[in-house]
């Protein structure tokens, strides 16, 4: 029997949160809520959850920061950000801080359950796929285990946020295969979204720092113009992209 998912709400309204508790029930997961992030970041970090979902603004610790600590942590919670902070400049950095997804206020409680079921389902599918395909792979240096979600350069771990580790392993399982950025905000990211196309950007970059030799000439993750980016199987020489 499968085990029933646990879901930590972190919201200061209380009308939003017993709303959100409420809808969260119906479908039949368990519930636990904190009114202040603080408290909120306490819960993340002393007990085991499916998924987050979290406001921006919050007395004590921020909507932020506690994203950006739940990312640092060794094990991975989905977080969909809910907000009245609707500015494009809130959403994506949200997204780059880790956030699976982001949601304005005021918004739909039955979409909000829909994205959380989406998420849930996504994030069960991508564990179902690393022991599936649980055998370490290797390419020019870069060596990555799916189940231990560990990732190593010549050896060296590299130290990858949970974010980067999947964009890294998506491109090793297609090598030379050419994605679109809206191609990896589906695959990678879970949404196709105009407007944060701009957040795969920035994790590629990342990555190409920590796996590039030269991060300007990329050997490994090329950009093929007005296509997208690809995961060389082999060392390019005379890459037809760079950053």
């Amino acid at each position: 029997m499968e085990r029933t998912k646990r879901v930590l709400i972190v919201e200061d309204d209380a009308h939003i949160a017993d709303l959100l508790r409420l809808h969260l029930k119906d479908e039949g997961y368990a519930v636990e809520h904190a009114s202040d992030g603080t408290k909120g970041m306490q819960l993340l970090e002393q007990q085991s959850w499916d998924a987050l979902v979290l406001d921006l603004m919050l007395p004590g610790v921020d909507g932020l920061e506690i994203c950006k600590r739940a990312r640092a942590m060794a094990s991975y919670t989905p977080i969909i950000i809910i907000s009245a902070r609707s500015s494009e400049v809130h959403r994506i950095l949200g997204l780059e801080l880790g956030a699976d997804d982001y949601l304005a206020k005021p918004f739909s409680m039955l979409e909000l359950v829909a994205r959380v079921r989406a998420l849930l389902r996504r994030t069960d599918a991508l564990a179902r796929n690393a022991r599936l395909e649980s055998g370490l792979l290797e390419s020019h240096g870069v060596a990555i285990d799916p189940l231990a979600r560990e990732s190593f350069l010549h050896g060296k771990a590299l130290g990858l946020t949970p974010r980067e580790f999947d964009l890294l392993y998506f491109f090793a399982r297609h090598p030379d295969k050419v994605f679109s950025r809206m191609d990896l905000l589906n695959e990678v990211w879970g949404y196709q979204h105009d407007g944060y196309e701009h957040t795969v950007n920035t994790h590629i970059n990342r990555l190409r720092t920590k796996i590039e030799a030269d991060p300007a000439n990329p050997q490994r993750i090329l950009t093929v113009w007005g296509r997208g980016y690809k995961f060389s199987a082999q060392p390019a020489v005379g890459a037809e992209g760079t950053s």
